[in-house]
C-alpha cells in the first residue's frame, strides 16, 4: 500500500485557477498536465477527467498524452524517485546490475513505490549523460559511474 495521497478539493481548485488564468486553453494540454502533476504528485483518472472537461478535449486524448510521455505518471511516486538510465551506454556499462542492486536494497520493482512512500523506481531510456554511464538520478541529483557496491550508500543518504 502506497502512502495515501489526497485528491483534495483545494488541489482541484488550485488546478482550476491555473487553467482559468491561461489566456487560452487551446494547445495547453501538456502545460496543464505538468501543473496538475506538480499539484497532485501524479495523474490519476479523476485528475485526467477533470483536465479533459476543463480543456474541452476528450479524456482519451488526455490519457494518450499521459501514457506517451514518460515524465507523467498515473501512480504516486515516492518522496525519492530513483530513476535509472537503461539507454545503450548505461546498459552496456552495467545498468542492469545497478537496477538489480536498487531493487534488492529497497525491495520493490520498477514502477513501484515502497509502502512508506519514501522510494520509487523509474527506468529511463537516456538522460544525456552517457560519459558518466551508468547513471541514476535520485530526484534531480545525478549520480554517475555507479557500481552495484555504491547503491546502498546512495540510498542510505535518503533514508
Amino acid at each position: 500500500m502506497v502512502a495515501n495521497i489526497q485528491l483534495t478539493e483545494e488541489k482541484f481548485q488550485e488546478l482550476e485557477a491555473f487553467i482559468n488564468s491561461l489566456p487560452t486553453t487551446k494547445g495547453e494540454l501538456i502545460r496543464v498536465l505538468h501543473k496538475a502533476q506538480n499539484i497532485f504528485g501524479y495523474l490519476p483518472a479523476e485528475v485526467q477527467k477533470f483536465v479533459a472537461k476543463k480543456l474541452d478535449v476528450p479524456t482519451a486524448k488526455v490519457f494518450g498524452v499521459v501514457t506517451f510521455y514518460s515524465y507523467f505518471t498515473m501512480v504516486p511516486k515516492g518522496e525519492n524517485d530513483i530513476a535509472i538510465c537503461l539507454g545503450t551506454a548505461c546498459y552496456v556499462r552495467g545498468a542492469e546490475k545497478i537496477l538489480d542492486a536498487i531493487k534488492k536494497e529497497i525491495n520493490i520493482g520498477v514502477g513501484e513505490t515502497t509502502p512508506d512512500g519514501k522510494f520509487s523506481i523509474t527506468s529511463l531510456r537516456c538522460v544525456g549523460a552517457c560519459g558518466l554511464a551508468p547513471v541514476i538520478l535520485v530526484g534531480e541529483k545525478v549520480y554517475g559511474r555507479i557500481t552495484p557496491d555504491m547503491v546502498k550508500g546512495i540510498i542510505d543518504n535518503y533514508r
